[in-house]
């Protein structure tokens, strides 16, 4: 299988023991061979209770603790700077794994090599699918989803079209980046377009990302032919519009890697396929923050 599975852990033993017991059912017993498969956890502000866990029901797990939160960015760096295979899967720990659906990302991501980063179909516990691909920001769309204004027809309109309605979407598409809640990846794409940006603390870390895949001449895939569980909480909102950001400290991150995000690729839009076509000839030079695995 030549497969990496990332998992960046806090605080949610419970979710985490499904997660990896589906990884378990679905593809380690099902594996030719089991040492082209690896799992890696990086627990941030680890507990006792999580490292019992893993060690007593799923020691084949390569278990990194650290005492202190050191956000979901570094979190997943730390875990690709350990990955000994080529295929690499980044997986939140409310994500349940289903039968066939990961070799089936593999199949596509290895058949098509223009694809560096592919993302599958996320259902609901109930089965309603979740939004899971979208374009890229503009600052209309923080505030439109931050304020009132979103209630507004225009609005409205502005956020239809960056909220790409996964339901829509029975095929294949390319999307201007994906949710980070499931995404499959190579060694050799990351090794061009470098770690994830440590200056998001928490969110758009999975949009600068994306963006910077498709400006290193890889496409952004949706692969709806895999379907993956997730079991999702939007902690950034509490529905109280521009006062989310007194109530929850989500919001004030959100927000904050909004400002870097901007600050670091500018207010004008490009979709994913103009910086694909306009980059695909060439090797972009890397900016700040962007690193790659030594």
């Amino acid at each position: 299988m030549n497969l990496s599975i990332i998992i960046v852990h806090y605080k949610n033993p419970e979710l985490l023991k499904l997660c990896l017991k589906s990884i378990k059912d679905n593809l380690m017993d099902k594996s030719t061979d089991p040492k082209t498969l690896e799992t890696i956890v990086v627990d941030s502000q680890a507990q006792t209770e999580t490292e019992e866990l893993i060690s007593e029901n799923f020691d084949w797990v390569k278990y990194f603790p650290f005492k202190q939160n050191i956000g979901y960015a570094t979190g997943i760096n730390q875990g690709l700077k350990a990955t000994q295979q080529e295929n690499i899967l980044i997986l939140n720990p409310d994500i349940i794994v289903t039968p066939g659906s990961v070799e089936k990302m593999i199949t596509h991501l290895e058949s098509n090599p223009a694809v560096g980063l592919l993302g599958p179909k996320l259902l609901n516990f109930n089965g309603q699918t979740q939004n899971s691909c979208f374009r890229f920001y503009k600052p209309a769309t923080i505030a439109y989803r931050r304020t009132f204004l979103g209630k507004l027809p225009f609005a409205k309109k502005h956020l239809a079209g960056f909220n790409l309605e996964t339901a829509k979407l029975p095929r294949i598409t390319y999307p201007d980046w994906l949710m980070g809640s499931a995404l499959l990846t190579t060694k050799k794409a990351v090794e061009k377009v470098g770690l994830m940006d440590e200056r998001f603390k928490l969110y758009f870390e999975d949009v600068d990302w994306a963006k910077r895949f498709w400006e290193n001449g890889y496409k952004v895939v949706y692969f709806p032919e895999s379907v993956l569980l997730h079991y999702h909480i939007r902690r950034s909102k509490a529905g109280l519009d521009f006062f989310d950001v007194f109530l929850r400290k989500e919001t004030r991150w959100h927000i904050q890697s909004a400002i870097k995000y901007f600050l670091k690729h500018g207010l004008k839009y490009r979709s994913g396929i103009e910086l694909f076509l306009s980059n695909n000839s060439f090797r972009p030079a890397r900016r700040a923050g962007d690193r790659v695995i030594r």
